[in-house]
């Protein structure tokens, strides 16, 4: 793609994960499978830990919600400790089955995904040009940002150990959910005060419409990547890239 009049001032790449950064094969037959399988050994084993309590409130908080709005979450049970264990379990998997952008179930994932990446049992996954384009931004003093649905600590994880090696180095900064819903303009508004920048100085890579249109409204540049396989669309407001080469060729 050839670079519109201006974009040679950004300072910031923001990037997507799932789609952009990283098949979403990886994510929805590994990361969740792995997560799903493991969710209430983990619960049980760490249910002492203070973050992990926390996790659990917020999980029963979140489930009284979603009876207030007329949902149907699983029963949520507290005769006993293994009761409520096992409730959370339920509902951890209620969530997962809805893909619910869910600050706690991400939190709780991530942590899950923590022993994975630690024991080597998974390994991060990333696109072949992902690794050099973030080289090459790092030598061109861009920052380089994620904003994932996926918490903070799983960014962290999947780009530390990925089959390219440790990627953390050439990444200044990640944003998840408790920064906003990625379909919210304030999210990326927030973003850019966090970065020092203004939004036009940030440019945003994403396979989602929905989160680009949000971007765009705060006047940062926007890039919709389509990935082998995924379908093009007959018409976009974005630019279309299809490797993260076309990203500041300039």
């Amino acid at each position: 793609m050839s670079a519109p009049a201006g974009e040679s001032r950004v300072q910031a790449v923001l990037l997507d994960i799932e789609g952009t950064t990283t098949p979403v094969e990886f994510v929805y037959q590994v990361l969740f499978p792995y997560a799903r399988k493991r969710a209430g050994d983990f619960l049980l084993r760490h249910q002492a830990a203070p973050d992990v309590q926390d996790n659990i409130e917020a999980l029963q908080k979140e489930r009284a919600l979603d009876l207030a709005q007329g949902l149907e979450p699983p029963d949520w049970r507290v005769d006993s400790a293994e009761a409520v264990l096992n409730s959370a379990a339920a509902y951890f998997h209620w969530l997962m089955d809805r893909d619910r952008k869910s600050t706690t179930l991400k939190s709780l994932q991530g942590k899950i995904w923590d022993q994975g990446y630690r024991t080597g049992k998974l390994r991060g996954e990333v696109y072949a040009d992902v690794p050099p384009a973030l080289s090459r931004w790092h030598e061109q003093k861009k920052q380089v940002c994620i904003f994932s649905s996926g918490s903070v600590l799983a960014q962290k994880l999947l780009f530390a150990h990925t089959t390219a090696g440790d990627l953390t180095r050439f990444i200044n900064d990640y944003f998840d959910t408790t920064t906003g819903p990625k379909t919210e303009p304030e999210s990326y508004f927030q973003i850019a005060v966090a970065l020092g920048l203004l939004p036009q100085d940030i440019v945003f890579v994403s396979d989602t419409l929905t989160e680009l249109n949000a971007a765009k409204v705060t006047g940062m540049k926007t890039l919709l990547c389509v990935r082998p396989g995924r379908e093009r669309p007959p018409a976009a407001s974005h630019p279309i890239i299809e490797t993260f080469e076309e990203i500041f060729p300039w």
